[in-house]
Formats: structure tokens, sequence, C-alpha cells
């Protein structure tokens, strides 16, 4: 069996790090990706797709990355509460967003 995940997408929103039991910190971070196709209104839609870092991983994000920053993000699917997540094995910093 594979299970494995590759996306590129932009931060929605800046990252919040948590410290929980034993010293492990994690975080959830938001990419936003934009379809390769128009709808049938002639628009991109977009999906927001939740991936969550864990130790190094989340503090190297934290450190690295804000809102607006394109991020690589390898790693695995998962569910969680119903809901279908990512849960990182690698991240990669692509691009930060341009200060006004």
């Amino acid at each position: 069996m594979l299970n494995q995940v590759v996306m590129v997408g932009r931060l929605v929103k800046d990252i919040e790090i948590k410290e929980i039991e034993d010293g492990k910190t994690i975080t959830n971070i938001t990419l936003a990706i934009p379809r390769c196709y128009k709808n049938a209104d002639g628009e991109y839609d977009t999906d927001f797709v939740t991936c969550k870092l864990w130790n190094n991983l989340a503090e190297q994000a934290n450190n690295y990355c804000k809102k607006g920053d394109i991020v690589g993000v390898k790693g695995r699917l998962q569910t969680e509460d119903d809901k279908l997540i990512v849960i990182a094995e690698k991240i990669t910093f692509l691009s930060t967003k341009k200060e006004d």
C-alpha cells in the first residue's frame, strides 16, 4: 500500500506552535492550493488543506514561515475527527510573500 502526498500552496495564516506533553511541539497549518482548471464561472477554485507538523518540522515552520509564504509539503493522509488531513514528513520553504 502507498499513502503519500506532495503539494505546494500558500499559508493562509501565521503559524501558532503549541508545546504538549513531554516537550513535543505541534502546529497545524492550512495551505491554499488553487486548482489547475477553471470552474463553470471561468474562475479558479482553491482547496484548503490542513497539515499537521510535529517537533522539528513545527519549529522550523514557526521560525521561517508566515502568512502568504509558498511552501511544499510531503506527507501522508490521515483521518482525524472525520476530516482528512496531511501529516507532514517534510516541508520545503519555496518563497516568501513580498512586503508592501
